[in-house]
């Protein structure tokens, strides 16, 4: 329960941070009249798009912090074994990694209107997110290959559970992600198009954080750092 809140407390300061970039909280009947704001009406609005990713992102982080509580209160039963963690896993999560930072450059190049190497980051941040997915099911090959069934452990059951779902969203992100670059292939790269490019480099980055502390539940690592915390607080 502790390790839930935590987590959710970090997912709403991220969130509140977000929001306050993105002007959210901001209170403009508050503002108007002001001698230092003469024009308070020429601030742009804020995309709907943007609005609905923040609100997707907040419940998805949520049901995952829900898989992460009960991964922690599982562990504690007798018939639990730690599933082995299979060493793809590490080249997964740096090919993971390495897509955010496409984005991150196609969304800088596109506000630069360098369209060509907005769509070249694109379409490699596109290859990076089918290898991440093929290398999840290679990490599940080795492990039915090894013994390790779905049915056999309930860690085994919690790891394929949560990679599972954790591919689902990534294999989201990715017809989207083919979708912009569909949109964008043959037409400069307009105000829409920065925002499409924007709320997908957004999910990724959300989705290499999740993936991150996934890395960090199935190695063993999260293990470790919440029994120490457990030891400080008694």
């Amino acid at each position: 329960m502790n390790v839930t809140l935590g987590f959710l407390a970090v997912i709403l300061a991220i969130a509140g941070w977000w929001l306050s970039r993105q002007r959210l909280l901001s209170k403009p009947w508050l503002e108007v009249g002001h001698a230092h704001d003469p024009r308070p009406f020429d601030r742009p609005p804020i995309p709907a798009a943007k609005i609905g990713l923040g609100v997707f992102l907040t419940v998805v982080a949520a049901l995952f912090s829900l898989f992460i509580s009960a991964y922690f209160m599982r562990m504690a039963s007798t018939d639990w074994w730690s599933t082995p963690m299979p060493k793809i896993l590490w080249f997964n999560t740096a090919i993971l990694g390495l897509g955010s930072l496409l984005l991150h450059a196609a969304r800088v190049t596109a506000e630069k209107h360098r369209d060509e190497a907005s769509r070249t980051a694109l379409i490699a941040a596109l290859a990076t997110g089918l290898a991440f997915l093929v290398g999840q099911v290679f990490a599940w090959r080795e492990l039915t290959d090894a013994g390790f069934l779905l049915a056999g452990n309930p860690a085994n059951s919690f790891f394929y559970m949560i990679s599972g779902m954790h591919g689902l969203h990534i294999l989201g992100g990715l017809i989207a992600l083919t979708r912009v670059i569909v949109k964008t292939r043959a037409v400069p790269t307009d105000e829409k198009a920065v925002l499409s490019i924007t709320l997908c480099a957004t999910y990724w980055h959300f989705m290499l954080a999740v993936w991150l502390v996934l890395f960090a539940l199935f190695s063993g690592w999260a293990n470790d750092f919440v029994e120490l915390c457990r030891q400080l607080l008694t």
